[in-house]
């Protein structure tokens, strides 16, 4: 069997026996399945050596592979008589003689749909009420320090609420009742809400008025704990008790791009990038991937000119001579990012003269797109195999919305029983396919995240404990594939314009572009109509 990896790269997996755990299935490349290849990732610090119940040389988790692990839960649903012995696998494993073969990936333990609201939990304790409403504690005067260390490191409780409530401090009690409400607007799942409650207790169960927590101190006990370090720091900055001491966004990558440039020209572009990525009196904070884009295009001509010590010695005659070993976007980009580079250093007095003023590069014809072929598009539908990955594709191939406008749509945006949908506030007719789609994400969205408080239509794992979008980077993959989403959504609209003999005002009514958008595509589609077809090879 064949897949294909997220970097488009194919793997080969084959239908035969796990060497790990001798389990019938899938495997990859290395010969095991897919729960013995998580086993062995090195975040879970599994270690080679004999296994104690079964003497093989395996991956060990506390002394026992993952085949005796398997075993001691299958022993356990068995003999278990009360409820601590359904929760402890440790005497299970010391009484393992045997093992009983399974399926690989056939291990899915779910529990059973629940008719009443849960009274117990898995250990058999009743679960504790919410925290209590609580407000910022009202104290009194604190001697300041007369002079000041900086923040000191804090020393953090270990404390086990399995067996008594948290402590009396109302910092925390503050910590907790604000935590609950996030997770109440925010639909957390109970698995979230107690690993925040941990962490809170941690940090804040010795807390006293004054102190600052660093971020550098506590951020590496968060991540072990499977708690988002975000959403901490977010609850510590209502409490104004957090000293957010990471570094910047970009600070270690422009460094290390930068690092080969002479002091002074390293210094300027420094403080340039950091005005494009903070904003300044003038001008609008940029996306990191701008700023990123634009240091890029910058640094080959910095190199360049390397017999130039500051940016003051770069003449017009250098700008001119670099842009014109560059072609296209290349050379747009580049030409761009320079001029932002050295019209912030004439603002800011750093240099005599702006050697990029007046400069312009060439002006690049609009691409003559091509429809795509029928191969094209069905490698497209192959590539999306999820629910999601179905939804992107028909919503740019049916309605040619873009990635944003995909990402940024609510569920108010969908009206099944009208058949209408809306798309960055154009309202639509919704189609056969777009319908059945809608419906199978709405029916998995519900299943997979029912207590989420996301009004997008589109959530992941990580934003549906918040309300914001899902990143970019979730969205459908289909690098290497020439019909990207980008690429569909030329194509929709390309599609319309040939149908209609590339009439602008319909393009624009249908898709809701602008004039010159609509325009373009009508003058592709004019072309393309008034050239005749190429002969099949």
């Amino acid at each position: 069997m064949v897949a294909r990896a997220r970097d488009g790269s194919i793997v080969r997996r084959a239908v035969t026996t796990c060497a790990a755990c001798l389990a019938w299935g899938l495997t990859f490349a290395q010969g095991v399945c897919l729960a013995c290849y998580n086993f062995a990732a090195p975040r879970h610090g599994h270690q080679a050596g004999e296994c104690s119940a079964c003497l093989r040389r395996e991956r060990l988790k506390k002394g026992y592979c993952r085949l005796c692990w398997c075993q001691a839960r299958t022993d356990r649903a068995v003999l278990a008589e009360n409820a601590r012995s359904a929760v402890v696998l440790a005497p299970y494993l010391r009484e393992i003689r045997h093992h009983q073969l399974f399926f690989a990936d056939m291990d899915r333990r779910t529990a059973p749909p629940r008719a009443a609201p849960r009274r117990y939990g898995a250990n058999g304790r009743p679960l504790k009420p919410p925290p209590l409403p609580a407000a910022r504690p009202v104290t009194g005067w604190i001697q300041p320090p007369l002079l000041d260390a900086g923040v000191r490191s804090y020393r953090y409780a270990a404390i086990d609420l399995r067996h008594g409530p948290a402590p009396d401090n109302p910092w925390l009690a503050w910590a907790l009742h604000l935590a609950h409400t996030n997770a109440e607007a925010r639909g957390w799942a109970p698995v979230t809400r107690r690993g925040m409650q941990r962490v809170l207790v941690m940090l804040l169960a010795n807390y006293q008025e004054g102190d600052l927590i660093r971020v550098s101190d506590f951020a590496d006990i968060v991540v072990r704990r499977c708690t988002n370090l975000d959403y901490v720091i977010e609850i510590l900055a209502t409490m104004a008790v957090v000293d957010d001491d990471r570094p910047a966004a970009l600070e270690p990558w422009l460094h290390a791009k930068l690092a080969h440039l002479a002091p002074p020209i390293q210094r300027d572009v420094l403080r340039w990038a950091r005005v494009l990525r903070d904003g300044g009196p003038r001008t609008r904070a940029r996306r990191v991937e701008t700023v990123r884009g634009y240091v890029a295009a910058t640094v080959p001509a910095l190199t360049d000119w390397a017999r130039h010590r500051d940016l003051r010695e770069v003449t017009r005659d250098d700008v001119s001579t670099y842009l014109d070993t560059l072609h296209g976007n290349p050379r747009q980009t580049a030409t761009t990012a320079l001029r932002s580079l050295f019209g912030w250093a004439k603002h800011s007095n750093l240099i005599f003269r702006n050697p990029t003023a007046r400069v312009r590069g060439p002006r690049v014809e609009d691409a003559i797109w091509q429809p795509l072929r029928p191969d094209e598009l069905n490698q497209a539908v192959t590539a999306a195999t999820t629910l999601q990955a179905r939804l992107f594709l028909v919503l740019a191939a049916v309605h040619a919305a873009r990635p944003g406008q995909i990402r940024a749509m609510h569920l108010d945006d969908v009206d099944l029983p009208g058949r209408r949908i809306t798309i960055a506030g154009h309202d639509r007719p919704l189609d056969e396919l777009t319908h059945h789609a809608l419906l199978d994400w709405l029916d998995y969205r519900h299943r997979r995240w029912p207590n989420t408080a996301n009004p997008h239509l589109l959530v992941s794992t990580e934003s549906a404990l918040r309300h914001g979008p899902v990143s970019h980077t979730w969205i459908l993959n289909m690098r290497g594939l020439a019909a990207t989403i980008e690429r569909l959504r030329i194509d929709r609209q390309l599609e319309e314009a040939i149908v209609t003999g590339g009439d602008p005002l319909h393009i624009a009514a249908v898709f809701g572009v602008s004039e010159d958008t609509a325009i373009r595509y009508a003058t592709n589609a004019r072309i393309l109509l008034q050239t005749p077809p190429r002969p099949p090879h």
